[in-house]
């Protein structure tokens, strides 16, 4: 299948190594364009996508796109991953503003996505593409929707290449999105983030935190199958594949699937998209 990319976040154990490397080799049969690794900012965690990023590409032969985050890094430290990934041969990365680390007072130099990818075009040229966050359904820090769109063509206007948006499940939202930063001038490809369900208290906690709505038709269906895991991976798996053949149908260039270092949910919407 063309045009997907998957996500999946850095391991931090020897079990966690094992896992995600299962999952890969489930997944790469798929063809991905590419695939990402989260950023993991603060102390010594700021290793970890990158040796996660050189074991992608050597292990298992794929294109691996490291995450860079102004959270908790400095400037030097920033440079350093920077040229860290041009020597393992990446030429796209993932530039992100990040979320505080836990237990840090302050953030890293660098206060907003903007100003990292002002840095990489000024040390790099283009060198990177890179690719930005976007938020259909509003980020959930933000003061209204209006000074969001604004702050997302910023980041466009500091040398974006293309967006990967927050996951929804309200393809409406997407094409709205898309209609108003077109307006703005807006002209990159905004790829749409595709979060499989398989557990719902945990996608509902997920989605609390990063202000993703979950329709309240979906939640009504998620509670009325209870306990049946199996009822639930399949109506989940349903309602992901029918929204991912919206938003192809409708334009979308690509599918960003967010993993979370598992094969099974994104395999099951997979086989059942059109």
């Amino acid at each position: 299948m063309s045009n997907i990319s998957f996500e999946f976040y850095p391991p931090k154990t020897e079990d966690q190594q094992a896992q995600l490397d299962r999952t890969v080799e489930k997944l790469k049969p798929f063809a991905p364009d590419y695939v990402s690794c989260t950023f993991g900012a603060g102390g010594s965690t700021l290793t970890y996508t990158a040796e996660t990023i050189r074991r992608l590409r050597t292990k298992h032969a794929v294109d691996a796109v490291p995450h860079i985050s102004c959270m908790g890094g400095s400037r030097e430290e920033l440079r350093a991953l920077l040229a860290e990934y041009r020597s393992l041969d990446c030429r796209k990365v993932v530039a992100l503003r990040g979320d505080m680390p836990s237990g840090m007072g302050q953030v890293g130099e660098l206060q907003f996505a903007s100003d990292l990818i002002e840095l990489i075009r000024r040390e790099h040229g283009d060198y990177f593409n890179i690719a930005v966050g976007a938020y259909p359904e509003t980020h959930p820090q933000s003061r209204d929707a209006q000074s969001d769109l604004k702050n997302f063509k910023r980041k466009v206007d500091a040398g974006a290449d293309v967006a990967i948006t927050q996951y929804f499940y309200n393809a409406d939202a997407y094409f709205r999105f898309v209609d108003d930063v077109q307006r703005l001038g807006v002209t990159i490809p905004i790829v749409p983030g595709i979060m499989p369900i398989s557990n719902f208290s945990q996608l509902r906690r997920f989605s609390e935190g990063c202000g993703a709505e979950i329709p309240r038709w979906i939640m009504q269906r998620m509670q009325g199958l209870g306990d049946d895991v199996a009822a639930v991976r399949d109506f989940g798996a349903e309602v992901v594949a029918g929204l991912c053949d919206r938003l192809l149908q409708g334009g979308a260039p690509a599918l960003h699937f967010y993993t979370l270092n598992l094969a099974r949910p994104t395999v099951a919407v997979l086989n059942k998209m059109n």
